[in-house]
């Protein structure tokens, strides 16, 4: 999982200014008020509620701002009915990108999405054109461990399908469904989990040159400054 590191990607929230903040609540509020839609306001039966809840506090998102996103989404403050929208496409090189959406005006968001793309030489797809080339899986990470084999084992006990080092933490890697799972698990014999949730995971990463990963990394940065723009996967090893 070289190429796409969640860590790298939660790192680099932290890291940016009070204004991109600012749309990173945008988007985490928009995932709850979805989620609690599907599945109620209780994180302790939602479980995909209790993931973007510890995802808003792994971006320093107020707790105000999760419980009034969450009392919109059940009706209890007026709100904005989202809709979930996926977009496949190409980047510079061959290299695959999936772009994950939640939107209130579909023609709006196809129209920026398009031009995230064509502006940085890539061109947006058809449905299913790249998607066959990920898998979902769920991905936890575990940061500051200090015994990486007793890690191992306790996450093939615990029913992993692998575990990687990616830079300062460990990635276990599991089913779709199990992350939650995994991660009360992990918790429960002591270990550091900073983030629990799913995404797609190519099967294969493709190399860029220096100047395609520039133009690549421009396109990418377009579409998640984009507000409608949830989640970017791609398959470029970075």
């Amino acid at each position: 999982m070289s190429g796409h590191s969640k860590w790298h990607n939660i790192q680099a929230r932290k890291g940016k200014s009070d204004a991109a903040r600012g749309k990173i609540f945008t988007k985490i509020g928009r995932e709850i008020a979805v989620c609690v839609k599907a599945g109620g306001p209780d994180p302790n039966t939602n479980s995909k509620l209790r993931d973007i809840i510890a995802k808003a506090k792994q971006n320093n998102m107020p707790s105000d701002n999760i419980e009034r996103s969450i009392k919109k989404a059940s009706g209890e403050l007026s709100g904005i009915n989202y809709e979930a929208i996926t977009y496949e496409g190409y980047g510079v090189g061959g290299s695959a990108v999936i772009v994950e959406c939640l939107t209130d005006n579909k023609n709006r968001t196809a129209g920026d999405v398009r031009h995230a793309f064509d502006k940085h030489g890539g061109s947006l797809g058809s449905s299913n054109c790249v998607s066959y080339l990920f898998n979902r899986k769920g991905i936890v990470l575990v940061a500051d461990v200090k015994d990486v084999d007793a890690l191992m084992m306790d996450s093939l006990d615990a029913g992993a399908v692998d575990v990687v080092e990616d830079e300062d933490v460990v990635q276990v890697i599991t089913e779709p469904n199990e992350h939650t799972k995994m991660q009360d698990a992990l918790e429960k014999n002591g270990y550091n989990v900073v983030s629990s949730s799913t995404e797609l995971v190519p099967d294969n990463y493709v190399d860029l040159n220096d100047d395609q990963l520039a133009k690549f990394n421009r396109m990418v940065d377009a579409l998640e400054d984009l507000d409608d723009v949830q989640e970017v996967y791609h398959n470029v090893n970075m």
